[in-house]
């Protein structure tokens, strides 16, 4: 077969592969099952090959997996890119023949999706995902299953998972055309939307393969967006801030998606047990490190921002700092760029070692002047943070990191010995937890304690960023964290004897809590004849708690957010009926006392209104919560009843201040000389009398 190769003009095929320990060569490509790699040689012209020819009339190609695939993977990455964008080639090339080979690689991509056994040659199951490199290509697999059907995945289902998919697929094919700072919302929403695919029971499950596949495809995604967005800057000479903001969001969405896959993988599926993740949780490594190369960028230019602003320009001398950097690219992260990389900014260090010196000396001075006020201090180092993270700067600055750690130390001390003092009080006592606005006394105690905790892990990571070398630096991060967890138990606790009352009074019928969707609405007390709504103001305070608590991360038991929905269903009715209770209830005090006959027609007929809220004409049922179309069509009739009470009572005050105004205007007539002004008056107030009879 090789000497056919070579010798006979009229070969032009020669291919090789393994075949147990040996290599076998063949004239013809035969499709076979092998799982071996397939390494073609053919010629360009029917030539017996020749030293001569040999480098010109030879070409090499390889078929891995199927033909499909290869073919499919040398037009989408070899020849499209030169044909159809490269200017050179694509100016002469028909465009014709440039959207047949357009046409050429989308059909090639949707049959490797499909994976028709008749194409790959291999047994296809939904866990195949050799075509999905994107996330494009994912959601364009479950279109067309969801147009075409096949025998492993219903039209339905398909459906089902494109529709999920809809909300982040537009964005994922115009990726490029967003900002840094939407794609940070993007990840959020991508976020969700994978939840939602992974836990939806209407259908059989996302398979695990899959997602492990579209979690990777999505971090490569946004990895290479990011760096195609920062590689459009220049890192080392544009301005600070633009470069910061978007080097910021750099990171942002790389650190977002990592803590995504490890979230969803590593806690959230392995305990969701209607489709549990089976395998370790999923971390974007590559993703990771290009996090961690772009908060080195970050760090490096934030460190010379720093210099410059802080020493005066004739003290510099650092025009050049960036020069080590020249040639690399540093957004390009993969393991033969990180040892030039790391000898960069070994260079950079050293170029800047003398400036470091100056800072650290003029940082001395500073902090030697302030060290007698603690919070003077906090703020130089936290100001200044950057700077005196430095190995060089904070190895200058030992004494006054060393004050700094004992500063922290009395800090946490003190915010200890208050939370002990006041966690048993009253909040808004002055032996009690301080208090806010609009907050119950479980959600006070919870927010006061959330306060603290910032403080504290503010001091933490202030440590850890300046002073984990220091000796006292463990001592100080053991009884810092101790004081966090006694914080966090605390916490818990307020909010475990917060749902413990609440389930008391849950079965207790006279709390208030202990509403019914078939419960009536109103009831009137005929031994007072007041007119009382069913829905307690402790219902409305419930209702804040849950929100505000579900808002703080707590889980609400599964018994107080059933009631909590009941009442936030009918809360909205509720306050209305309240409305025209309250109304009714204090409609008699509005009333002036000589007019209350007069009115005596419409008040009965809210009263009756009231007494007979029936469902219908010969009913015996009450209105209930449970039967939102009577509801509302009663909430309308009470509305109209008072409406025209409310509007007969004020038209009757304004009529009998009108008639005060004019006795009193007559009381000061004089009967002998004003006569007619005296008839006139009291043709008016005739006037008025009748008017009133008349309506």
């Amino acid at each position: 077969e090789l000497s056919n190769f070579l010798d006979d003009g009229n070969e032009f095929l020669l291919v090789v592969q393994h075949a147990g320990t040996q290599l076998t060569a063949s004239n013809k490509i035969e499709a076979t099952d092998s799982k071996n790699n397939v390494l073609v040689f053919f010629k360009l012209r029917p030539d017996v090959i020749t030293e001569d020819n040999l480098h010109s009339n030879i070409l090499v190609s390889s078929m891995l997996d199927s033909p499909i695939n290869t073919l499919y993977q040398a037009v989408r990455q070899v020849f499209a890119p030169v044909l159809l964008k490269d200017e050179r080639w694509s100016k002469t090339f028909d465009p014709k023949l440039q959207k047949l080979l357009s046409e050429l690689e989308a059909g090639l991509s949707a049959v490797l999706r499909r994976s028709d056994p008749n194409y790959t040659g291999t047994k296809f199951s939904e866990d195949d995902v050799q075509a999905i490199l994107t996330p494009t290509d994912e959601f364009q697999f479950w279109i067309e299953c969801a147009r075409h059907g096949s025998k492993w995945c219903s039209k339905e289902r398909a459906s089902h998972f494109k529709d999920l998919f809809e909300d982040i697929a537009k964005d994922f094919y115009n990726l490029d055309s967003l900002s840094l700072f939407e794609v940070v919302d993007l990840v959020e929403t991508t976020k969700d939307t994978v939840d939602v695919v992974w836990r939806q029971t209407e259908h059989d499950p996302y398979p695990q393969p899959r997602m492990h596949n579209l979690l990777d495809v999505i971090g490569g995604s946004l990895g290479r967006y990011v760096q195609r967005k920062l590689a459009a800057l220049n890192l080392w000479e544009d301005a600070f801030h633009s470069v910061k903001e978007s080097l910021k969001a750099g990171i942002l969405i790389c650190e977002q998606w990592v803590s995504t896959c490890e979230y969803l993988t590593g806690q959230l599926w392995q305990h969701y047990t209607l489709h549990p993740w089976k395998s370790e949780k999923y971390i974007p490594e590559s993703l990771v490190k290009l996090g961690k190369r772009l908060d080195e960028v970050l760090t490096v230019r934030t460190l010379h921002e720093k210099l410059t602003v802080f020493l005066p320009a004739g003290e510099q001398n650092i025009s050049q700092v960036f020069e080590p950097f020249a040639g690399l690219n540093p957004v390009h992260y993969n393991p033969y760029t990180e040892p030039l990389w790391k000898a960069a900014v070994s260079q950079y260090e050293r170029i800047i070692a003398p400036a470091e010196q100056k800072i650290a000396n003029k940082l001395k001075k500073f902090i030697s002047e302030i060290q007698d006020s603690p919070q003077q201090l906090l703020q130089t180092f936290q100001k200044y943070r950057e700077l005196i993270k430095h190995p060089n700067i904070s190895k200058e600055l030992l004494l006054e990191r060393e004050t700094l750690l004992a500063r922290l130390q009395d800090y946490v001390r003190d915010y200890q010995a208050d939370f002990e003092t006041r966690c048993h009080g009253v909040p808004g006592d002055v032996s009690g937890p301080l208090s806010g606005k609009n907050l119950s006394e479980v959600v006070n105690n919870i927010v006061w304690v959330r306060q603290l905790e910032l403080k504290v892990d503010d001091a933490i990571k202030l440590a850890e960023a300046l002073l984990s070398d220091l000796s006292g630096f463990q001592t100080f991060h053991q009884s810092a964290d101790s004081f966090l967890e006694q914080l966090k138990v605390y916490e818990q606790e307020q909010f475990d004897d917060w749902c413990r009352n609440i389930q008391s009074e849950l079965s207790n019928p006279k709390s208030g809590l202990c509403i019914q969707a078939n419960s009536p609405v109103m009831e009137l007390d005929h031994v007072f004849g007041t007119l009382n709504v069913l829905y307690s103001d402790r219902l409305v305070t419930l209702l804040r708690e849950v929100r505000q608590l579900s808002a703080l991360g707590f889980a609400i038991p599964a018994k107080i957010q059933h009631v909590a929905n009941t009442a936030q269903n009918f809360c909205k009715q509720a306050v209305i009926f309240k409305q025209v209770a309250h109304f009714y209830n204090s409609i008699d005090q509005q009333m002036i006392e000589s007019q209350k006959p007069m009115m005596l027609q419409s008040a009965l007929a809210f009263e009756q209104i009231i007494k007979h809220s029936k469902l219908g004409p010969g009913g015996k049922a009450q209105i209930t919560w449970d039967n939102p179309r009577e509801l509302e069509s009663y909430i309308q009739k009470l509305q109209a009843a008072a409406e025209r009470l409310s509007t007969e009572n004020r038209k009757l005050r304004k009529w009998h201040t009108n008639f005060i105004e004019k006795v009193i205007s007559l009381m000061n007539i004089d009967l002998l000389r004003q006569q007619r002004r005296w008839k006139d008056g009291l043709q008016e107030l005739r006037t008025g009398f009748a008017s009133l009879e008349s309506q």
